[in-house]
């Protein structure tokens, strides 16, 4: 599995406003993009990515709202992984790990859950201003 999304073949950004339909918006989104993209609706990875992907954008409609106006969700894949990120203006940074040792719990609970049941990878990468950061994740095809 590629470890830079930076270098999949396809790709597509979208920015909402960070409201509760951003999130039917950002997964009609990623469905409509991988039919584009060949990778069909019903292979197994397919429904956890686009779990993975609403709860990631219900956080920051639910927590980032009042910081960031906007969020925007990145999607990429190839021919053996699909990826894609959350990215909103808070600065809270999220341990995404510790959600599945105890730590966290709620939604992000069950996409760490679902990512490392799928051999998945996820990682938070802060701007560069320290203002904000994207959540990518990352899963095998």
């Amino acid at each position: 599995m590629p470890t830079r999304p930076q270098s999949l073949p396809h790709r597509h950004v979208l920015t909402l406003p960070t409201e509760p339909s951003a999130v039917r918006t950002a997964r009609e989104t990623a469905e409509q993009a991988l039919v584009e993209w060949g990778i069909g609706l019903r292979h197994s990875t397919v429904d956890p990515a686009l779990l993975i992907l609403s709860e990631l954008v219900t956080n920051s409609v639910r927590h980032a709202a009042a910081l960031s106006p906007t969020v925007t969700v990145t999607y990429a894949a190839g021919a053996d992984c699909l990826a894609f990120a959350v990215h909103d203006r808070h600065p809270y940074q999220p341990p995404l790990y510790a959600a599945v040792t105890g730590a966290g719990s709620g939604g992000l609970g069950t996409v760490m859950e679902l990512l490392l049941g799928l051999h998945g990878t996820a990682v938070v990468r802060p701007d560069a201003d320290g203002g904000g950061k994207s959540i990518w994740i990352t899963l095998p095809l």
